[in-house]
């Protein structure tokens, strides 16, 4: 089976609908996967559910998709460093579930494997634990969290072999692993291609079976999302 796609809008052919729900890794913009979110948009399909840790910056990232409109309601547990997503969730145009970043790692991580629920202490007596159902286990209290799956999950590894065993680049592993194993089908953008066998087995990070298709992005941009320097 042949998952390498000649490029980002072949890879999303025939896969998004409006309405779908999409689970998408990276933090902040590290780790993103640029040019399938690129495709994304020029898909031109709406009201999308997106299942991502925050939205990107003002015009990158999942800021380009807040920017068109195309998203109707974003799971994060982060809305800072995007002004447009701060302006249309504070205005109403933009619904948020917001949930703790470890809880929505764990959300995912069990969603992928076929997990419906888990007990948390995280949020107990907080606005996160409204309407949901608590529980004693011996003298403390948690809080039942449902997982999260998702039509579609975008995702960003480093290098892939032609079977779709992934690496992860340090920190660029992220959310990715999660948001490949909660979606039913998964679309990784890669950085390098190799042949079956040169990976190392112990090294890959996420096994060839939870990946679907595959794009090759040799020169991705990386934008820095917060520069921070000081003089010399």
């Amino acid at each position: 089976m042949n998952k390498i796609y000649p490029n980002a809008h072949h890879a999303l052919e025939g896969l998004i609908d409006d309405g779908m729900t999409l689970a998408v890794g990276g933090f902040g913009l590290c780790g993103i996967p640029e040019a399938l979110i690129e495709a994304l948009r020029d898909s031109g399909k709406k009201h999308l559910t997106v299942i991502s840790n925050n939205a990107g910056v003002d015009g990158f990232g999942l800021g380009l998709l807040l920017e068109t409109r195309q998203i109707r309601k974003m799971v994060s547990s982060y809305v800072g460093e995007n002004k447009e997503f701060e302006r249309q969730y504070l205005s109403g145009e933009l619904e948020l579930e917001f949930t703790p970043q470890g809880t929505l790692a764990e959300k995912l991580r069990a969603g992928g494997a076929g997990i419906p629920a888990f007990y948390t202490k995280t949020g107990y007596g907080t606005l996160i634990a409204e309407g949901k159902e608590t529980r004693q286990f011996k003298d403390e209290w948690y809080v039942m969290e449902t997982s999260l799956t998702a039509d579609v999950a975008l995702i960003k590894a480093w290098k892939a072999d032609k079977s779709g065993n992934l690496v992860f680049n340090k920190t660029a592993r992220n959310f990715n692993p999660l948001a490949a194993t909660a979606g039913k089908v998964c679309i990784v953008e890669v950085e390098e291609i190799v042949e079956i066998g040169e990976l190392d087995a112990d090294q890959i990070h996420l096994p060839g079976i939870y990946v679907q298709r595959m794009v090759l992005n040799t020169s991705p941009e990386k934008r820095i999302e917060k520069r921070t320097t000081r003089s010399a």
